[in-house]
Protein backbone atom coordinates (compact mmCIF):
# COMPACT_ATOMS: atom_id res chain seq x y z
CA UNK A 1 0.00 0.00 0.00
CA UNK A 2 1.33 3.42 -0.91
CA UNK A 3 1.78 5.75 2.09
CA UNK A 4 3.61 9.01 2.65
CA UNK A 5 6.28 9.40 5.33
CA UNK A 6 5.54 12.96 6.46
CA UNK A 7 7.77 13.50 9.53
CA UNK A 8 10.65 11.92 11.41
CA UNK A 9 11.71 12.76 14.97
CA UNK A 10 15.09 11.75 16.37
CA UNK A 11 15.86 13.13 19.81
CA UNK A 12 18.88 12.40 21.99
CA UNK A 13 16.97 13.41 25.12
CA UNK A 14 13.48 13.08 26.53
CA UNK A 15 11.67 16.43 26.33
CA UNK A 16 8.54 15.41 28.24
CA UNK A 17 9.80 15.26 31.82
CA UNK A 18 8.29 16.81 34.88
CA UNK A 19 4.89 18.43 34.87
CA UNK A 20 3.28 19.18 31.51
CA UNK A 21 2.14 22.59 32.76
CA UNK A 22 5.83 23.57 33.05
CA UNK A 23 6.33 22.85 29.34
CA UNK A 24 8.73 20.50 27.57
CA UNK A 25 12.46 20.63 27.98
CA UNK A 26 14.01 22.44 24.99
CA UNK A 27 15.90 20.23 22.55
CA UNK A 28 19.61 21.03 22.28
CA UNK A 29 19.40 20.34 18.53
CA UNK A 30 16.60 20.09 15.97
CA UNK A 31 14.68 16.81 16.13
CA UNK A 32 13.19 16.86 12.62
CA UNK A 33 14.96 14.70 10.04
CA UNK A 34 14.55 14.07 6.32
CA UNK A 35 15.93 10.54 6.65
CA UNK A 36 16.55 8.05 9.44
CA UNK A 37 18.75 5.01 9.83
CA UNK A 38 17.00 2.08 11.50
CA UNK A 39 18.94 -0.85 12.96
CA UNK A 40 17.45 -4.24 13.72
CA UNK A 41 16.69 -4.76 17.40
CA UNK A 42 18.18 -1.37 18.33
CA UNK A 43 15.97 1.40 16.96
CA UNK A 44 16.77 4.65 15.21
CA UNK A 45 20.41 5.75 15.19
CA UNK A 46 20.79 8.88 17.34
CA UNK A 47 17.49 8.53 19.18
CA UNK A 48 17.29 8.39 22.99
CA UNK A 49 15.82 4.87 22.93
CA UNK A 50 18.43 3.45 20.56
CA UNK A 51 19.95 0.25 21.94
CA UNK A 52 18.21 0.45 25.32
CA UNK A 53 17.09 -3.05 26.32
CA UNK A 54 14.28 -1.69 28.48
CA UNK A 55 12.80 0.00 25.37
CA UNK A 56 13.41 -2.89 22.93
CA UNK A 57 9.68 -3.34 22.29
CA UNK A 58 9.16 0.41 22.03
CA UNK A 59 12.32 1.44 20.18
CA UNK A 60 10.38 3.09 17.34
CA UNK A 61 7.04 4.89 17.58
CA UNK A 62 4.73 5.52 14.64
CA UNK A 63 1.55 7.57 14.25
CA UNK A 64 -0.92 8.13 11.43
CA UNK A 65 -1.16 11.78 10.36
CA UNK A 66 -4.91 11.25 9.94
CA UNK A 67 -5.11 10.96 13.74
CA UNK A 68 -3.78 14.50 14.02
CA UNK A 69 -6.26 15.67 11.37
CA UNK A 70 -9.02 14.17 13.51
CA UNK A 71 -7.77 16.10 16.55
CA UNK A 72 -8.04 19.31 14.50
CA UNK A 73 -11.61 18.43 13.48
CA UNK A 74 -12.68 17.25 16.95
CA UNK A 75 -11.30 20.30 18.74
CA UNK A 76 -12.20 22.80 16.02
CA UNK A 77 -8.61 23.99 15.66
CA UNK A 78 -7.78 26.56 12.95
CA UNK A 79 -5.10 24.60 11.15
CA UNK A 80 -2.98 21.48 10.93
CA UNK A 81 -0.90 20.25 13.87
CA UNK A 82 2.87 19.87 13.66
CA UNK A 83 3.46 16.09 13.77
CA UNK A 84 6.89 16.62 15.33
CA UNK A 85 5.19 17.80 18.54
CA UNK A 86 3.82 14.31 19.25
CA UNK A 87 7.43 13.07 19.55
CA UNK A 88 6.52 9.95 17.56
CA UNK A 89 9.55 8.86 15.53
CA UNK A 90 7.65 8.27 12.29
CA UNK A 91 4.50 10.03 11.13
CA UNK A 92 2.95 8.51 8.05
CA UNK A 93 -0.18 9.20 6.05
CA UNK A 94 -2.29 6.66 4.23
CA UNK A 95 -2.62 3.71 6.60
CA UNK A 96 -4.40 3.33 9.97
CA UNK A 97 -1.22 2.23 11.78
CA UNK A 98 -3.03 1.75 15.11
CA UNK A 99 -4.74 -1.35 13.69
CA UNK A 100 -1.38 -3.18 13.76
CA UNK A 101 -0.86 -2.91 17.54
CA UNK A 102 -1.08 -5.79 19.98
CA UNK A 103 -4.43 -5.86 21.75
CA UNK A 104 -6.92 -7.98 23.67
CA UNK A 105 -9.56 -9.87 21.71
CA UNK A 106 -13.20 -9.74 22.77
CA UNK A 107 -12.70 -12.96 24.75
CA UNK A 108 -9.73 -11.44 26.63
CA UNK A 109 -6.96 -13.33 24.85
CA UNK A 110 -3.87 -11.41 23.85
CA UNK A 111 -3.46 -10.76 20.13
CA UNK A 112 0.12 -10.20 19.04
CA UNK A 113 0.89 -7.09 17.04
CA UNK A 114 1.44 -7.53 13.33
CA UNK A 115 4.65 -7.47 11.33
CA UNK A 116 4.92 -4.92 8.54
CA UNK A 117 7.50 -3.34 6.24
CA UNK A 118 8.18 0.23 5.21
CA UNK A 119 10.17 0.91 2.04
CA UNK A 120 10.89 4.45 0.84
CA UNK A 121 13.17 3.28 -1.95
CA UNK A 122 16.27 1.91 -0.23
CA UNK A 123 14.75 -1.50 0.52
CA UNK A 124 12.12 -2.70 3.00
CA UNK A 125 12.57 -2.46 6.75
CA UNK A 126 10.55 -4.96 8.77
CA UNK A 127 8.95 -3.93 12.05
CA UNK A 128 7.09 -5.86 14.74
CA UNK A 129 4.15 -3.81 16.01
CA UNK A 130 3.82 -4.04 19.78
CA UNK A 131 1.56 -2.13 22.16
CA UNK A 132 -0.23 1.14 21.43
CA UNK A 133 1.61 4.41 22.05
CA UNK A 134 -1.09 5.86 24.26
CA UNK A 135 -1.31 9.65 24.40
CA UNK A 136 -0.37 11.40 27.62
CA UNK A 137 -1.14 14.72 29.30
CA UNK A 138 1.72 16.30 27.37
CA UNK A 139 -0.47 16.25 24.24
CA UNK A 140 -2.77 18.81 25.90
CA UNK A 141 0.22 21.12 26.37
CA UNK A 142 2.10 20.72 23.09
CA UNK A 143 -0.80 20.19 20.65
CA UNK A 144 -3.95 21.73 22.16
CA UNK A 145 -6.14 21.38 25.25
CA UNK A 146 -8.20 18.22 24.79
CA UNK A 147 -5.71 16.55 22.44
CA UNK A 148 -4.93 13.71 24.85
CA UNK A 149 -8.58 12.62 24.95
CA UNK A 150 -8.99 13.17 21.21
CA UNK A 151 -6.02 10.87 20.50
CA UNK A 152 -7.22 8.00 22.70
CA UNK A 153 -7.33 4.84 20.65
CA UNK A 154 -5.24 6.28 17.84
CA UNK A 155 -2.10 7.74 19.41
CA UNK A 156 0.15 5.45 17.38
CA UNK A 157 2.09 2.27 18.04
CA UNK A 158 5.38 1.15 19.52
CA UNK A 159 7.45 -1.17 17.36
CA UNK A 160 10.66 -3.16 17.22
CA UNK A 161 12.72 -3.03 14.02
CA UNK A 162 13.49 -6.56 12.86
CA UNK A 163 15.73 -5.54 9.94
CA UNK A 164 17.96 -2.56 9.23
CA UNK A 165 17.77 0.15 6.61
CA UNK A 166 17.16 3.78 5.77
CA UNK A 167 13.88 5.65 5.38
CA UNK A 168 13.43 8.98 3.55
CA UNK A 169 10.53 11.40 3.80
CA UNK A 170 8.09 11.08 0.91
CA UNK A 171 6.29 8.20 -0.76
CA UNK A 172 6.79 4.72 0.66
CA UNK A 173 5.30 1.26 0.47
CA UNK A 174 3.76 -0.27 3.60
CA UNK A 175 3.17 -4.02 3.49
CA UNK A 176 1.46 -5.95 6.27
CA UNK A 177 3.17 -9.35 6.47
CA UNK A 178 0.87 -11.35 8.73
Amino acid sequence: MLVELVAFVVSRQHAFEGRPVDGPRPDPEPVARTSIEVRAGLGIVGDRYYGQKIHKNAAVTLIDAASLDEVVRTLGLPGPLDPHLTRRNITLRGYPIDELAAHRAADGTRVTGRRFTLDSGAGPITFQANRPANPCAWMDEVLAPGAMKALRGHGGIRATPLTSGVLQLGPADLTVLD
